[in-house]
């Protein structure tokens, strides 16, 4: 029989705990992206706490000044907030957008070439997701990259 180190265990089961951690309208649009790299015959997506805490703290950034931008003046770039955050990676993309919930931010992001092929983008491999609600709207930043390992 074959032993694993409690190290590897955890290891494994981070993802997954940290995933459950999110919010319902993470998970949602963590679960729509998935499905949607399915049916395109793409891997799925892992769940990458760290970008996902770059992007819950760049969506509140977004909530707060009530609007839509990739980077405002004075805030680090997005490698550099996913850098901040712990993240490690080889490449990086991010999708931002403002909706009234998580299953019309995916639309959104699905009728827009850029965001769409950021979704699809067969070279990356994990995501974290940001969503914060403020008066009645949704914000939204999906961080996607290619993680180091």
């Amino acid at each position: 029989m074959k032993c694993i180190s409690l190290a590897t265990v955890l290891l494994l089961l981070t993802p997954t705990f940290a995933l459950a951690q999110s919010n319902p309208a993470e998970r949602t649009l963590f679960q729509s992206v998935n499905r949607e790299r399915k049916g395109h015959n793409l891997n799925a997506l892992r769940w990458d706490e760290s970008l996902a805490k770059a992007a819950r703290k760049h969506a509140h950034e977004m909530a707060k000044r009530g609007a839509v931008e990739h980077t405002f003046p004075g805030e680090p770039s997005l490698p550099a907030r996913a850098n901040k955050a712990g993240a490690r990676f080889i490449s990086i993309s991010e999708n931002v957008v403002r909706a009234a919930n998580a299953r019309s931010a995916h639309t959104q992001f699905m009728n827009s070439p850029n965001h769409k092929a950021n979704i699809l983008d067969s070279d990356i491999n994990s995501i974290g997701i940001g969503a914060v609600e403020q008066g009645g709207e949704l914000f939204v930043v999906e961080d996607f990259s290619r993680a180091k390992r």
